[in-house]
């Protein structure tokens, strides 16, 4: 079905004429659809970027503020949370109040706490802005998303989307590099503070370009109900995952929280059937390319997030490297990332999206395996081939399953749709490094005791037998101060070992994924909605 588009062409306070899709093109440079997409770029950039580059400063953080490691760990949960849980609600708002002013609220709120934490002088305030950090970045990130759709005409949007898959992959991809530089000659809280000058570019560019675009039967109502059980149950779920690795998958508290939200995510869908303006119609997903589409962002992030979650610690702890020399040897996967990104638009917008998704996750599935094939002594030749193969299927899927989802749901529902990518993105990574983390104890924990006794090494207690597994899932040798040169080297080699088996098996599950991913792909096909955007000229 094709919706009309009410749009806003005048300023705040006027009254805003019905342009339907097609009809004139706007003038100057508000609503130009590719200063649009420039102005949602960069506010979107700044949530990217804070996803990775945020983990560099960390050390810094814990030394200057006195933080202990499990108040470090949660200046990146607390974000990653808040992001997650409150991602399809806030794309909801934008459904109904306008995705120029959610866009604008979400940069000004982002960069304001950017701001405050950096003059934080305690772990517990770094946390709380950590908090609203995700918060306004949930505003702002399904918001860019309904810009796009609604600004874009059908032909059009996949290259757009490309362009900002391209600045989500480019940002994700350079926060390390960048947050190794600014920590190493500036300081940490210049990590944050970067967000400042960023956010006030945004907003200048909003206000001057972004035009709102509401569809005729756009939400008039909340549902408060459906709100609460749908956020309840996304935060047991993201809980569940994050905590995991330190309660352990076999521990109940770990499953009460996994089964709260398995409870809370039906009593919403049962709620959903009752209330008369929901806030996820459960009709939409009666569409089997938008579900395929929601099911394979879930995949991918598991796939790619998960298992470039081990690549960064093998690059530092296993080959010795500094952060910014690992982020350098990422930059094949970037730049496959940067520059596909676009050319997977052009080919998703003339073949479809199908054979390209298909193909970029069968091209992921064998980065995966090559990347199992990873050892201590691999060259930076060959991590760079399987890096730039990542990269290059990574690319057409975050374009294509991304149009798949919004371009697929009705357009006064694109938010919600935006969202949803969003959720699902934010769901598989943090299942992906859960999952890929339990795999790689599992495997250290079964193959360190063997390895250690078959080197000659000294016999461990169990206390310090699970201090050494710990370190080394992490690519760390356990040695200790004082101990023989000798001995230090047959511990480390011991260490590396075990923890490239690891990893190597990881990598193997997650190109599984993968593959499972492949046949995902394979029920995708373009939005059905698509031609609901505006296509206003300019393009």
């Amino acid at each position: 079905m094709t919706s009309q588009t009410t749009i806003d062409t005048t300023g705040p306070g006027d009254q805003a004429p019905t342009a339907p899709s097609g009809k004139a093109p706007a003038k100057g440079l508000r609503g130009h659809p590719w200063f649009t997409l420039i102005t949602v770029a960069v506010g979107v950039m700044m949530v990217a970027l804070d996803g990775t580059i945020v983990a560099i400063a960390n050390p810094a953080i814990a030394s200057d503020l006195g933080a202990t490691f499990a108040e470090v760990q949660w200046i990146t949960n607390a974000y990653f949370l808040a992001l997650a849980v409150s991602l399809i609600t806030a794309g909801k708002l934008g459904d109904r109040f306008g995705h120029r002013q959610t866009f604008l609220i979400g940069v000004v709120g982002f960069a304001a706490a950017s701001g405050a934490i950096g003059m934080s002088d305690s772990i517990a305030l770094v946390i709380v802005f950590r908090v609203l950090q995700g918060l306004f970045g949930a505003l702002l990130m399904p918001a860019a998303l309904g810009l796009l759709r609604a600004t874009f005409s059908a032909d059009k949007l996949n290259m757009a989307i490309g362009i900002w898959g391209m600045v989500i992959g480019a940002s994700t991809a350079g926060g390390p590099i960048l947050g190794g530089v600014l920590v190493e000659h500036v300081n940490w809280q210049s990590v944050f503070f970067i967000n400042v000058p960023v956010g006030v570019l945004a907003v200048v560019l909003g206000v001057m370009i972004l035009l709102d675009h509401r569809a005729e039967n756009a939400p008039r109502s909340f549902d408060i109900l459906g709100i609460a059980l749908l956020s309840a149950a996304m935060f047991c779920l993201v809980w569940a995952l994050i905590k995991a690795p330190e309660w352990g998958w076999g521990n109940g508290t770990t499953w009460t929280f996994v089964l709260a939200s398995v409870v809370g995510f039906a009593l919403f869908a049962l709620w959903e059937t009752k209330v008369k303006e929901p806030l996820i119609p459960l009709a939409l997903f009666r569409s089997v390319p938008l579900s395929a589409g929601v099911v394979l962002m879930v995949l991918m992030a598991i796939a790619f997030l998960g298992g470039l979650f081990f690549v960064t610690f093998y690059l530092q702890n296993v080959h010795g490297m500094s952060p910014v020399d690992a982020g350098l040897h990422l930059l094949p996967l970037t730049g496959m990332m940067i520059v596909g990104s676009p050319l997977a638009g052009a080919l998703i917008t003339k073949a479809g999206p199908r054979v390209p998704l298909a193909g970029g996750m069968a091209l992921t599935a064998i980065a995966m395996y090559g990347m199992s094939t990873l050892d201590t002594d691999t060259g930076g030749a060959a991590m760079s081939l399987w890096f730039a193969l990542l990269g290059l299927g990574l690319a057409p899927v975050m374009v294509g399953a991304t149009e798949v989802i919004v371009g697929n749901a009705p357009m006064e529902l694109s938010g919600v749709a935006g969202g949803l990518q969003q959720a699902a993105m934010q769901i598989g990574g943090s299942l992906g490094t859960a999952v890929l983390g339990a795999v790689m104890a599992s495997k250290v924990e079964s193959d360190l005791p063997g390895n250690w006794a078959d080197a000659g090494l000294p016999p461990l207690t169990p206390e310090q037998a699970g201090q050494a597994s710990e370190a080394v899932q992490v690519g760390v040798a356990p040695v200790t101060q004082g101990t023989p040169e000798p001995v230090a080297a047959k511990i480390t080699e011991v260490a590396h070992d075990t923890f490239i088996s690891g990893m190597s098996l990881a990598s193997l599950v997650a190109a599984g994924v993968a593959v499972a991913a492949v046949l995902v792909a394979l029920l995708t096909k373009r939005g059905e909605n698509a031609e609901a955007g505006a296509g206003l000229g300019h393009i």
